[in-house]
């Protein structure tokens, strides 16, 4: 077992406050893998206050002395690649293959791609050639208090962290208990990139007692949070206070509009984009919406490609998916399936237990259910798990209001060969992103939703934007 007890607080690690500690669990052996301590209010405002006195010459900083330390920390994530990728593995359950080029990779292309935003960005410009003395300044939203999920550790984590750092902003990181390890390579990295202290803390922690120090201290300016919604309206009700500044990324329920004239891969591609990473995303398209002409056979290539689809161990290569994170993932998705059964959907793959062959960790079987309505939980609740609802359509139209009859907004997708359908459909639909035939969301486009999918967008320039303010200025000297 791991000892990961200490935080990185004021350029250095240090020893807790408290002598709490949480236990971190291997998803596929069920076996502790490390221990972290759980940060206390006197631990938060240490690393708060760190923060902002770091602020005081941070938020004045140059592009190049921003600009030198994550350069280097982008040459030195790439020399910890796997061992980010194997920790990932170990603490959430991601697959190696699926962990070193997506769960790692991402992490790295977001620190190269806001590199990149912040050569380009102009922290200060007039407003226009009609206001030659009106100035517009970019400057950092403060201290601010970062708190990542456990679906995508370094994903998310980078989203949030790069953008800080580039903006001129101070900030306390506080990963998921559940899978806090690769949080830790990066501040390691951090460090050795040499960034000036208390610019970057980390406190490990839960929610109830770390996060909600964090989230209500008064010092703290910016609050950026990706989770799920319950947790989003906590924390908006803690900010709204002293009118800290919220950036959310939430849930998703996304719907895949299959039209009749799709793509010969567009039902099994929409199948793996929900199962994988064993459905813990919140952008998968849980919803299958497939047009009547063409609904019964999709069904059957469903069924086809989901008991075919292999679930095992992690920690060896291939195209196959892990467990879920943790046992009370585990066992509501479980209740869920049994829902949608006991609501009378058709069960067509997987449904309860682990699969065959399996007795110990998170493991869940691909599932699918036929003949779903729109109004039963499954198709309403963000399960976060590998459970996909299938839904007929008989229009175009009809398509668009199932797909929009969701609290949620965060990603949609269709499946089309019309390219004036697929664009007209695209503009009619709730959502912060919408993926036609598979094309995917670029790495530096803005990632964030709709209505309880959050608010504000994370990656590229909007990225950067999320964590800047900016002061109009009158009468400016030219």
């Amino acid at each position: 077992m791991s000892d990961k007890k200490k935080f990185y607080i004021n350029g250095k690690w240090v020893s807790p406050k408290s002598s709490k500690s949480i236990k971190v669990i291997n998803p596929a052996t069920e076996e502790v893998c490390a221990e972290i301590s759980l940060g206390s209010k006197e631990d938060v405002n240490d690393a708060v206050l760190s923060a902002k006195e770091a602020f005081k010459t941070w938020a004045f900083s140059s592009k190049k002395e921003r600009l030198e330390p994550l350069e280097k920390l982008y040459e030195l994530y790439k020399k910890r690649w796997s061992d980010i990728a194997e920790t990932i593995t170990t603490e959430m359950g991601a697959p190696k293959d699926f962990s070193t080029k997506l769960q790692a990779g991402t992490g790295a292309a977001h620190i190269k791609t806001f590199i990149r935003y912040l050569k380009e960005f102009d922290f200060e410009k007039p407003l226009g050639e009609h206001a030659k003395n009106q100035r517009l300044i970019y400057e950092p939203k403060g201290v601010c208090a970062l708190i990542t999920p456990w679906n995508w550790p370094m994903n998310q984590t980078c989203l949030k962290v790069m953008p800080a750092l580039a903006s001129g902003c101070t900030m306390i990181l506080k990963p998921s208990e559940v899978a806090p390890l690769s949080a830790m390579i990066l501040t390691e990295l951090i460090d050795e990139a040499g960034f000036p202290p208390g610019v970057f803390n980390l406190v490990n922690g839960d929610g109830t007692t770390t996060g909600d120090a964090l989230t209500s201290h008064p010092d703290i300016n910016m609050i950026s949070f990706t989770g799920s919604t319950r947790a989003g309206a906590l924390i908006s009700q803690n900010a709204a206070k002293d009118f800290k500044r919220v950036s959310l990324e939430l849930g998703g329920k996304g719907a895949n509009i299959i039209f009749k004239d799709a793509d010969p891969e567009a039902i099994e591609r929409g199948a793996l984009r929900c199962f994988r990473n064993s459905g813990q995303s919140c952008n998968a398209p849980t919803r299958m919406l497939v047009e009547k002409s063409m609904y019964d056979e999709a069904v059957e290539r469903v069924k086809k490609f989901a008991n075919t689809m292999k679930v095992g161990d992690p920690k060896k290569e291939g195209e196959h998916i892990g467990p879920v994170v943790s046992e009370v993932q585990y066992k509501k998705i479980q209740s869920l399936i049994q829902k949608g059964i006991d609501e009378g959907a058709k069960l067509v793959a997987g449904g309860v237990g682990k699969p065959d062959g399996i007795d110990k960790g998170y493991f869940v079987k691909p599932t699918a259910f036929a003949d779903v309505n729109n109004q039963m939980e499954i198709a309403r609740t963000e399960i976060f798990g590998p459970v996909l609802s299938i839904i007929p359509f008989e229009n175009e139209e009809e398509a668009i209001s199932i797909a929009n009859d969701t609290d949620y907004g965060l990603t949609n997708y269709i499946q089309t060969k019309d390219k004036e359908k697929a664009n007209r459909v695209a503009r009619r639909l709730r959502s912060g992103m919408v993926d036609v035939n598979g094309a995917g969301i670029a790495v530096d486009a803005p990632f964030g939703g709709f209505k309880h999918s959050g608010i504000g967008r994370e990656a590229g320039k909007e990225g950067l934007l999320e964590f800047l303010e900016v002061k109009s200025v009158g009468g400016w000297a030219n």
